[in-house]
């Protein structure tokens, strides 16, 4: 059966990142105002040369995003698991040579952290593990998400990589949407940030997307993580994965997050510096090339940018922030993933969202739409 492997294999990381820096001002330009864009107009949009005409790009992301999405605003919190892991990556908190405490749920934590979350309001929760198969494998999850389900309107998953049919067992217990990242697309320098660990498989990785399309999954999400290595770069192949996924799997929904590297315990500095003025650029390109994608930010960023992008593009956006198992209530000095920037609670991210306009929405979805 085909994958995205047999996709990527026609593409060159130099041939790429040279495309990028020979774009001129007027291919910009003419992609800007093309009806049916291509991902020949998602790498203009994306070259240095677009940067000249960031305003005129956000302005037409905001009436793209308003045409397709309203003037609405999901909001979603992390409930991390468990932050064991057997693999050492040299950007994560969790990585295995990290010798700091472990945590893993149980089931009454679970149910305390899940009832933090309801105070918040919280009705679609986005569940976090690091990855340990033996820990925390499909069995721990399924469990979970039995717990969780009738709690929660909205549950998605960000674990390690599955085989389809495991896939399809979360799906069969409600899992809505599952996000996995590839990191860097960058093959090469790959096993350097994932030196031990079934992670460093990278085409194992690369492949994930394509089981979870064929297992049924509602939505895929996926991003890279912007500070490895070049953004502009890392981003066409996302993109370019993005879009075999969504004629190969058309029943699905697709989103895109843009995590950058944040602080955490032993990581590496970003390799890459990637300031606001580059992040609004890339969903800027990311909204003007594909109009139906969703578009998550995170409490990576600070605040000042994400009060400005909920008129620019975003679709989603997590408050209230944890990113260590137990962070809400349970023991809230566990090991950290990473550091979060925006701090407010979701209460004041809701005040934020409706100050600008917007409406913050709790639940837009629910599993009896799906026959769950």
């Amino acid at each position: 059966m085909k994958s995205f492997k047999e996709v990527f294999e026609n593409y060159q990381w130099e041939e790429i990142k040279n495309k990028l820096e020979k774009v001129k001002p007027e291919e910009v330009r003419y992609s800007l105002h093309k009806k049916n864009k291509t991902l020949d107009d998602f790498l203009n949009l994306l070259s240095p040369a677009a940067s000249e005409e960031l305003e005129q790009m956000a302005v037409m992301t905001r009436m793209l995003t308003q045409k397709r999405f309203g003037k609405t605003i999901q909001l979603y919190a992390p409930l991390y698991l468990s932050n064991e892991c057997q693999n050492i990556c040299t950007y994560c908190g969790f990585s295995l040579d990290n010798s700091l405490k472990r945590k893993t749920l149980s089931d009454t934590e679970l149910m305390i952290e899940a009832s933090v979350l309801k105070s918040m309001g919280v009705n679609h929760v986005l569940l976090v593990s690091g990855e340990a198969n033996k820990i925390v494998g499909v069995p721990y999850f399924q469990n979970a998400v039995r717990k969780l389900k009738p709690h929660f309107s909205n549950i998605s998953i960000e674990v390690q990589p599955l085989l389809k049919e495991e896939y399809q067992l979360l799906h069969e217990e409600g899992v809505h949407s599952v996000l996995v990242y590839q990191e860097t697309y960058h093959q090469e320098v790959y096993r350097e940030y994932h030196p031990k660990g079934k992670k460093s498989n990278f085409h194992f990785r690369l492949e994930t997307p394509d089981r979870i399309g064929r297992a049924g999954i509602h939505k895929i999400g996926l991003g890279v993580l912007l500070g490895l290595e070049d953004w502009r770069v890392d981003s066409f192949f996302n993109a370019l994965h993005i879009d075999y996924l969504q004629k190969q799997y058309w029943k699905s929904k697709f989103s895109v997050s843009f995590p950058r590297l944040r602080p955490a315990e032993g990581i590496i500095e970003p390799n890459f510096i990637m300031e606001d003025k580059d992040l609004l650029q890339l969903i800027c390109a990311y909204r003007i090339w594909n109009e139906d994608l969703e578009i998550s930010i995170s409490t990576r960023e600070n605040e000042v940018f994400r009060n400005n992008i909920v008129s620019l593009g975003a679709t989603a956006m997590s408050a209230g922030s944890k990113t260590n198992p137990g962070g809400y209530a349970v023991d809230k000095e566990s090991l950290e993933q990473f550091e979060t920037s925006d701090e407010r609670s979701m209460d004041e991210i809701r005040r934020m969202i409706q100050k600008a306009g917007y409406d913050p929405v709790m639940k837009d979805w629910d599993s009896v739409y799906s026959g769950f």
